[in-house]
């Protein structure tokens, strides 16, 4: 596959069989969308202790990036939590949000569990499932999502949910002069790096052409630390190829030396830097001396410079350059973005354990 078929729009269409890639171009529309259905919210929670969100996978990562979000503002602290049970702090003084776009996750439905008998306050987000079923049997506060999308595609209706109960409940301020600015900047960006964009005059084609035959390593700090998660994961489903992703400055206690040490094998990689123009003097010299480092050991280094002034609108138009340059790869590779078989069959496999059908059983029983 040629450089050519980015700017073939016929044969984009023909790989792109679910036209995955209109969700992207389409992404303040989706996030005004989730903004005005996330109002419907009905919470009656006093601030609470601490936030855990509770999820995995394209509907965890919301949590992630809300809790950068917050990180500077808020003194209630925010934990993603990716597992079957929660931490042991989790109490009638944690807010629990259950993230689970598709609403039959297991290690969700097992949390959901678990919070109901440990009392704690409890969000469900779901387009439906076993979490809405069971949200509604047990009278648990929950807020129902557009349907029909893969989880990683629905991240606009996933996060605003968290953000809109988050100011609900005094975690995090109002952010809506920061959503504003976030709309506007997130209809450039798809305008820059739509599919009719030239590759030429298109970022994100530029990027995924470059990353073309190369595993992609993604540097955050700060903000950007769930930004570079969200790129790694975008580039492992959508373009189904391995990636990585690390943060400053942790990176340059351990990372670092991985590129020393195998000179073939650094090779492989191509380095994402994730920067902002207003990043610290202290990330900037790190970031700039890991650059410098790096150059003669990896196989390329790119720079993807975060637009706009507040954090929000920086986060989002930043992983909107990621989501685009996910698919872009998908097809210069030839690959349709769309389906996740093995993923798929994991779970099939793994439900054949029945503990699945279990932690809903014990969750019939609470609802009796």
């Amino acid at each position: 596959m040629t450089d050519s078929i980015l700017d073939d729009l016929e044969g984009m269409r023909k790989i792109d069989q679910n036209n995955n890639i209109d969700v992207y171009i389409h992404a303040a529309e989706n996030y005004r969308e989730s903004a005005e259905n996330a109002k419907n919210l009905k919470l009656n929670y006093s601030t609470p202790r601490n936030v855990i969100v509770a999820g995995m996978g394209g509907s965890a990562i919301g949590g992630e990036l809300l809790k950068d979000y917050v990180r500077g503002t808020s003194k209630v602290p925010v934990e993603v939590s990716r597992d079957y049970h929660l931490p042991a702090y989790a109490d009638k003084n944690t807010l629990v949000v259950l993230a689970s776009y598709s609403g039959g996750t297991e290690e969700t439905l097992s949390s959901f569990l678990d919070a109901v008998k440990r009392k704690c306050m409890v969000l469900c987000v779901s387009s439906g499932g076993d979490l809405i079923k069971y949200a509604q049997k047990l009278g648990v506060p929950y807020l129902q999502v557009r349907g029909g999308m893969q989880p990683r595609a629905a991240l606009p209706h996933m996060f605003m949910p968290l953000l809109t109960s988050m100011e609900k409940v005094g975690v995090a301020p109002d952010f809506s002069a920061e959503f504003a600015e976030s709309t506007k900047l997130l209809e450039k960006v798809s305008s820059e790096n739509a599919p009719g964009k030239p590759a030429g005059e298109n970022f994100a084609k530029t990027l995924a052409l470059n990353l073309y035959g190369v595993i992609p390593a993604v540097y955050g700090f700060g903000i950007y630390r769930g930004v570079a998660l969200r790129f790694k994961q975008q580039f492992n489903e959508n373009a189904k190829v391995p990636a990585k992703h690390e943060t400053f400055s942790e990176l340059n206690h351990n990372e670092v030396m991985g590129w020393e040490g195998n000179k073939e094998f650094a090779r492989c990689y191509g380095v994402v830097f994730l920067r902002d123009k207003q990043e610290p003097l202290e990330i900037q010299s790190r970031i700039e001396t890991t650059h410098a480092l790096m150059q003669s050991s990896v196989a390329k280094v790119f720079e993807v410079w975060a637009q706009g002034k507040s954090n929000l609108a920086k986060m989002l138009s930043t992983i909107l350059v990621g989501d685009f340059t996910s698919i872009y790869l998908a097809m210069l590779r030839n690959v349709d973005p769309t389906p996740v078989h093995t993923i798929s069959l994991m779970k099939e496999k793994i439900e054949e354990n029945g503990v699945k059908q279990k932690i809903l059983q014990e969750i019939e029983k609470l609802a009796k």
